[in-house]
């Protein structure tokens, strides 16, 4: 029991090193838009994704998830995709619109701290096949990708000011409803697959590389479509704690999902980001 205790409070190298640089990649992108070199911020916080999702990937395969690495982990994630893209968009289009624009990336940083609170503590669905409510990084490329479309296309922010205001302020609300998001986490990393599979890898690559920017961005705007499409398919009628709020969790109309979800093991949240 002492070493377990151990274990958890200790500080590890390298799961770390991949969350303090996913960290300065979110800081990095706040300074480049400062200075109005917007492509560089949104790839910025692309590249943070992928350091988000090597950091937890790593702990696992090394032992090395602890407390810290946990709390770390939130605490870069509210940087490199809360403040992050909401001041990157704030600098590309929404500092015209005043007061309003600032509530609006404000709102987006407020929904993307009750969303890393609310999935730390637990709460809500246990479901390791689902996210409850639109994940941060997810909510990050949506509003960064839509200023690299707008800078690849040369597109002023002051012409699409509105809209990126409602894109921005949808993302924040979305991360706090309790849409139901698929999170691939049953997809099985380590079993074999078809020469095909294998072959639609390839031709996906290949497509991203063509507009990278156009294509992520469209893939990640309409995966945030896709929860309340979900949620809405799966009940049989749509209530208030099916958007926002508690979800109920004796719901008779999710009790199909939720035996399904009791046969898997519990999600593991240390080391993991969200």
């Amino acid at each position: 029991m002492a070493t377990e205790s151990n274990k958890r409070r200790g500080i590890y190298l390298l799961p770390n090193l991949f969350t303090t640089a996913g960290l300065f990649s979110g800081f990095y992108a706040i300074v480049a838009s400062m200075n109005d070199r917007y492509i560089e911020a949104a790839v910025a916080i692309f590249i943070a994704m992928i350091f988000d999702g090597a950091d937890g990937r790593v702990a696992r395969m090394t032992n090395t998830e602890s407390d810290f690495g946990a709390e770390y982990d939130s605490m870069a994630d509210i940087v490199s995709f809360g403040m992050a893209p909401a001041l990157v968009m704030y600098n590309y289009a929404l500092a015209d619109l005043g007061k309003f624009g600032w509530l609006a990336a404000f709102i987006f940083v407020a929904g993307g701290a009750l969303r890393l609170a609310r999935f730390n503590t637990n709460l809500g669905t246990t479901d390791k096949r689902y996210f409850q409510g639109l994940a941060i990084p997810s909510a990050a490329a949506v509003v960064s990708g839509l200023v690299w479309v707008g800078t690849e296309y040369d597109i002023d922010g002051s012409d699409i000011e509105i809209f990126a205001a409602l894109v921005t302020i949808c993302a924040g609300l979305l991360m706090v409803t309790n849409f139901r998001y698929h999170s691939f986490k049953e997809v099985d990393w380590k079993g074999k697959v078809s020469f095909l599979v294998i072959l639609i890898v390839v031709l996906a690559f290949v497509i991203v590389a063509t507009q990278p920017s156009l294509v992520l961005f469209g893939i990640f705007f309409l995966y945030a479509l896709s929860g309340p499409v979900l949620t809405i398919k799966n009940v049989k009628k749509l209530k208030l704690e099916h958007v926002v709020g508690d979800d109920d969790s004796d719901d008779a109309e999710f009790d199909e999902d939720k035996k399904t979800s009791e046969k898997g093991q519990k999600e593991d949240k240390k080391g993991t980001s969200d």
